[in-house]
C-alpha cells in the first residue's frame, strides 16, 4: 500500500497466534462472502460461512501454518498454508482486504509466505474471478519466470462445477 504521499506503507506479515483467531474469522467471512459470487455458495443459517480449513489453520497441526498480514494496526489479509510435511506446500486460502488489493500488498504478502517454506507450491482459483486468474499468473512468473505451470482439476465431489484453475511453481531456498 502506499501513503498520501506515495511512499510504500509498512507491511506485516506474522504467524497467526490463539489471539488472532476473532480476527481471523472476521476475515474470513469477509473472504468467503468474496469468494461466494463465484461458486454461488450461500451463508449457513447463522451468516456464517463453512469454516473446515479455518479450524485446521488454528489446529495447531505441524502440516498447516496460518498468517496474518497487518499494516500498522490494521488487519490487511491472511493466508494458510497446508501440506507442510508433503513433497507440495497448498496455498489453501489467501486474502486481502479490498481496501488493500491493487497496491503491492498482496504479492508482497505471497512472496514472503512462500519464501519461508521453500519447494513446491501449488495454488487454486476459478477461471470466473478475472482478478484472481490476473493475480495467480503474475504471482507464478515473479516467482518462477517461465518455470511455472497451469492446469484445470475437477473440483472433488462437485462434479457440476467448473474445474478450478491451479498453478504451480517452485520456491527455490534462500
Amino acid at each position: 500500500m502506499t501513503s498520501a504521499a506515495g511512499d510504500a506503507v509498512a507491511l506485516s506479515i506474522r504467524p497467526v497466534t490463539p489471539a488472532d483467531r476473532p480476527t481471523i474469522e472476521r476475515l474470513w467471512l469477509l473472504f468467503r462472502h468474496d469468494l461466494s459470487e463465484f461458486r454461488g455458495q450461500l451463508p449457513n443459517p447463522d451468516g456464517t460461512f463453512r469454516g473446515e480449513w479455518l479450524d485446521a489453520a488454528f489446529s495447531g497441526s505441524e502440516d498447516w501454518a496460518a498468517y496474518l498480514f497487518s499494516s500498522g494496526e490494521s488487519p490487511v489479509g491472511f493466508a494458510f498454508v497446508r501440506a507442510l510435511i508433503q513433497p507440495t506446500r497448498v496455498l489453501n486460502s489467501f486474502f486481502v482486504v479490498r481496501g488493500a488489493r491493487r497496491s503491492g500488498v498482496g504479492m508482497r504478502a505471497v512472496q514472503e509466505v512462500v519464501a519461508r517454506h521453500p519447494g513446491a507450491w501449488t495454488v487454486a482459483f476459478q477461471d470466473a474471478n478475472p482478478g484472481a486468474v490476473r493475480f495467480w499468473r503474475r504471482v507464478g512468473e515473479t516467482i518462477a519466470p517461465g518455470a511455472w505451470e497451469e492446469e484445470r482439476r475437477p473440483v472433488p465431489g462437485k462434479p457440476d462445477l467448473p474445474p478450478d484453475v491451479w498453478i504451480s511453481f517452485r520456491c527455490p531456498n534462500p
